[in-house]
């Protein structure tokens, strides 16, 4: 049976950032396919609290599992209409410590920030493109990081592979246009459990950025609804980072 609401798939959403866009897009009239890949019980939990939704378990850092998540949504619902890739992992190791950052290390980044997202789409194109025929572009939005725009972030390798994503991005929104439309979401520091103990990123944003404040994740949910509505960008890197980028 084809779902007669537009569904989202949103990766990593059974908290933070992805959980506040499940919930957006969820009042924006979306069936949501919630996906984790540890947090079952939360993602089940959320799953059940939505108007719409189902939860699925992946690795995104397996093939298969990626491969699965994206038959499991179109068994359920029929369609596919947006897909969200911000599910993503970090290291935090510092920039001057080249030898902490191992190739088992960038492999993995690579694999979970970059590689996972551009096979999602992939993996959905054919959906993405057959929402278009309903008078509406297939919707991707990557959830990238400032750290991919400017020399920052938690290691060399998460700033490197959020980069590369935002190229990807660009060469996406080419090859797949008009019919679907990719764009991508850079934040800064935004406020949720895991960012709740990094006291001098926290301090930094209070006092440097021209907003006074971090992100908080409503914030960045409130960026994908509206990438999510806008149907004329595409290919563009939005930095939402409170203007620290200016200073």
């Amino acid at each position: 049976m084809i779902s007669e609401l537009p569904v989202a798939l949103v990766t990593g959403s059974a908290s933070g950032i992805g959980l506040a866009i499940a919930r957006r897009l969820s009042r924006e009239g979306y069936a949501v396919v919630v996906h984790s890949r540890s947090s079952v019980d939360a993602g089940r939990q959320i799953a059940g609290e939505l108007r719409d939704a189902v939860y699925f378990q992946a690795d995104l850092s397996i093939e298969a599992d990626r491969r699965h998540l994206v038959e499991q949504a179109l068994e359920r619902y029929g369609r596919l209409d947006v897909l969200v890739n911000n599910a993503g992992i970090s290291r935090i190791i510092a920039h001057s410590d080249l030898l902490a950052a191992t190739s088992d290390v960038w492999r993995e980044l690579n694999e979970v920030n970059l590689v996972a997202p551009y096979h999602l789409v992939a993996l959905a194109e054919q959906a993405l493109r057959a929402s278009a025929r309903t008078g509406h572009a297939g919707c991707v939005v990557n959830i990238s990081s400032h750290a991919g725009v400017r020399p920052k972030g938690a290691s060399i390798p998460y700033a490197a592979t959020k980069a590369a994503l935002n190229h990807v991005t660009r060469l996406l929104a080419l090859s797949l246009a008009p019919d679907i439309r990719v764009n991508a979401i850079a934040p800064g520091l935004v406020d949720t459990p895991l960012t709740a103990g990094w006291q001098h990123a926290q301090e930094l944003w209070r006092t440097r950025s021209p907003m006074k404040r971090a992100a908080t994740p409503d914030d960045i949910a409130d960026l994908v609804a509206a990438l999510v509505n806008n149907q004329y960008l595409t290919g563009e890197i939005l930095v939402a980072d409170g203007g620290l980028n200016l200073t």
